[in-house]
């Protein structure tokens, strides 16, 4: 990929993955990067860390449609990463997450298609995947506006997007909770000890995002090929990495959480490709033709199983511990 002089436009851009892509495509030779977010603390922030004058800062919000429409001008692709991601704070304020993961996506999408951007890459989730909770449900609209868009015939914009769970050591995530209780010298504090994860990278991340970026068409979602583990043995890895000994308190699945991650359908994974690394799910094109939905079916290979983090790969804690050890939050916790 040859991205001199292009311009991106990344909402939600002050997020981990924000910060790791900027990174990225700083040393790609990019024109320009746009972080466009809500916080002006966290821009602050980022301001200084970057330290870069090729990276601006738009303060706005994806529920401003005028908002969008004027920070995508002039931009060349878009990176949708702006959400309302915790779980909680969607089940208790429903509606809002609504106003900003699928009122917000349309309105960028809308703004994309008038600005004439070349390519948009959203960012989904496994929680869209058979969704039991608020913030499911609304990243799941949300893959389903890109897929209408994608599907209008006047459309020229490559729409396509990525699912991933919860990346390690994203803000949130559990393995910055855990380490913080070692240094508390509290009890690891965990839901389920059967409960399973996926192990992503932030670097993963962006390798998925950058994939799609490059390999997308229409109407595509991709998802990553990772390892997962248990709760418990991802607390045992913490623990030994930090020579920490205090008993885990199992404190019982939050309203609204999974047993495991879904990144793909029973459904979906009969008609996926497999790119090696990835899965690359095609859009499903067919027209607005009743009788494939009243009269024909499609009767689906009992062979196929969704992917999850139940039947993914399952690391030992050994193998977790390796992991942990690599990223760069883990080494500057043990030098603290």
């Amino acid at each position: 990929m040859n991205l001199e002089g292009k311009v991106f436009f990344i909402t939600g851009g002050t997020g981990s993955f924000g910060s790791t892509v900027c990174n990225f495509l700083l040393k790609k030779g990019v024109k320009e990067i746009r972080i466009f977010s809500r916080d002006e603390n966290k821009q602050y922030e980022m301001r200084k860390k970057v330290n870069d004058s090729r990276v601006n800062f738009l303060i706005g919000d994806v529920r401003n449609f005028d908002s969008l429409l004027e920070g995508c001008y002039g931009s060349d692709y878009v990176f949708h990463a702006a959400a309302l991601k915790q779980v909680p704070s969607c089940e208790f304020y429903p509606l809002e997450a609504v106003k900003t993961n699928i009122i917000g996506t349309e309105n960028l999408l809308k703004a994309a298609t008038i600005n004439k951007i070349k390519k948009v890459v959203l960012l989904s989730t496994d929680k869209a995947v058979y969704p039991i909770n608020a913030m499911g449900i609304s990243k799941a609209m949300m893959e389903k506006i890109m897929l209408a868009k994608s599907m209008q015939d006047d459309t020229k914009i490559i729409f396509c997007a990525t699912r991933y769970g919860n990346v390690m050591c994203s803000r949130g995530s559990v393995i910055p909770l855990f380490v913080s209780q070692i240094k508390s010298n509290q009890p690891l504090t965990i839901t389920d000890p059967g409960m399973t994860r996926y192990l992503m990278t932030l670097n993963q991340s962006v390798d998925l995002v950058m994939h799609a970026f490059d390999k997308g068409i229409k109407g595509d979602i991709f998802v990553q090929k990772s390892s997962s583990s248990t709760l418990v043995d991802l607390a045992t890895a913490l623990k030994n990495i930090f020579n920490y000994e205090k008993d885990n308190l199992i404190i019982g699945t939050r309203h609204g959480e999974k047993l495991y991650e879904s990144l793909l359908s029973r459904e979906e994974m009969s008609r996926v490709f497999d790119h090696g690394k990835f899965y690359r799910l095609p859009s499903d094109n067919r027209s607005l033709n009743y009788k494939c939905y009243f009269e024909e079916g499609k009767e689906i290979n009992k062979k196929y199983q969704e992917y999850t983090s139940h039947n993914a790969k399952r690391l030992t804690v050994p193998e977790v511990e390796k992991l942990l050890l690599s990223l760069d939050f883990i080494k500057k916790a043990l030098k603290k």
